[in-house]
């Protein structure tokens, strides 16, 4: 299947050749989408930011601290994934149902909504997950 943002703009498009002029309202999946991405970079910089390099040659960076970074990361992504494959779909059947009848835009948006949910939540898991470390004594 084609990534979300593209899902949706394929819907976006589909729906344009009918109601040109809804076009820049139900842009909205399009953007629900793109945050995505921005929850994955931010894992990306705090896990960044709490890597350490080797002091004299050992390693102060633990197995556990790497697990827990990985997990975290995981977590995000996986979580992002499923968020993206939900925003993708009712994007694309949502904006060509509101295409046709206008009234349906809050239902879209609400299960817009409750699909960034899961996103979101990944995110806040993902955060407490990497502020779980341990560092290597020697």
């Amino acid at each position: 299947p084609p990534p979300p943002r593209a899902q949706s703009g394929v819907g976006i498009s589909s729906m344009g050749v009918m109601n040109p002029g809804l076009v820049m309202r139900n842009i909205i999946p399009v953007v629900m989408a793109g945050v995505l991405g921005i929850y994955g970079l931010i894992v990306a910089v705090i896990i960044q930011g709490s890597i350490e390099a080797p002091q004299n040659g050992y390693s102060v960076y633990s197995l556990y601290t790497g697990f827990a970074h990985l997990a975290a990361g995981l977590c995000c992504g996986l979580s992002g994934m499923a968020a993206g494959m939900a925003i993708g779909i009712v994007g694309d059947a949502g904006v060509r149902a509101v295409g046709q009848q206008e009234k349906l835009f809050v239902g879209m948006i609400l299960i817009l909504i409750f699909a960034e949910a899961l996103g979101l939540y990944g995110l806040i898991v993902a955060l407490i997950l990497s502020q779980n470390s341990y560092s290597c004594e020697y």
